[in-house]
């Protein structure tokens, strides 16, 4: 019987060769990256069945990240792994288009469950975070999100945003969006203006609070 196809990403190479051994006896394990950026090539050279994925990467987000891939890729099953216990993270995780959300700490005893329950399309929800969740999802509707919030940034923002949060220069920035600077330079004009931030340090600052960059 044919193996899953099981594509991981995370920047933690320690943990990404521990799950892989958690993994391959059942799963055929096509690739391992360490960031988002090589995640979506990756995912488009090996079209896996399933996706393992990280919030917190390098040049791209895991939550950024799978809401490319579920553009170009929308029957792929996404399952984060993540050190983030937050509701919010976990909110957003299925509003981009994952099908799981666990906890690192949890991997042993979970993951294996959880990757069954996302390939037969099933949603799974690691359980010590389940009742705040629900609780979230029922004040959802009781206020719009606030001005100038992450929330109301567009995607090409967020992904600028969050390559100065990690010190990347104008230049950097643009070579790795494909970009001119000049475009670069309007995209952190109108992130300045919307969030009300005037100087690059505070952009850095807002991008490394909301958690847009790596652990």
């Amino acid at each position: 019987m044919k193996k899953p196809r099981v594509l991981m990403a995370d920047d933690h190479s320690i943990l990404l060769a521990g799950v892989r051994k958690l993994l391959e006896e059942r799963y055929d394990v096509v690739g391992m990256v360490e960031d988002g950026r090589a995640l979506l090539e990756a995912a488009e050279r090996f079209k896996p069945d399933l996706i393992l994925v990280d919030i917190s990467m390098p040049l791209l987000n895991g939550l950024d990240a799978v809401r490319q891939l579920k553009n170009s890729q929308p029957d792929v099953k996404l399952l984060f792994l993540t050190m983030h216990a937050s509701p919010q993270y976990a909110t957003e995780a299925f509003k981009a288009g994952g099908s799981g959300y666990l906890l690192k700490q949890s991997a042993v005893s979970e993951l294996p469950q959880a990757i069954e329950a996302v390939l037969q399309g099933k949603y799974y929800l690691t359980p010590s975070i389940a009742k705040p969740i629900i609780e979230q999802a029922l004040k959802a509707g009781e206020k719009p999100a606030v001005k100038g919030s992450i929330a109301e940034l567009t995607p090409r923002q967020r992904e600028v945003l969050q390559l100065i949060g990690e010190g990347k220069r104008t230049k950097e920035v643009a070579e790795l969006l494909k970009l001119s600077v000049k475009t670069v330079e309007f995209h952190k004009n109108c992130l300045m203006k919307e969030l009300n931030i005037h100087t690059t340090t505070e952009l850095m600052r807002y991008a490394i609070t909301q958690g847009l960059t790596h652990e």
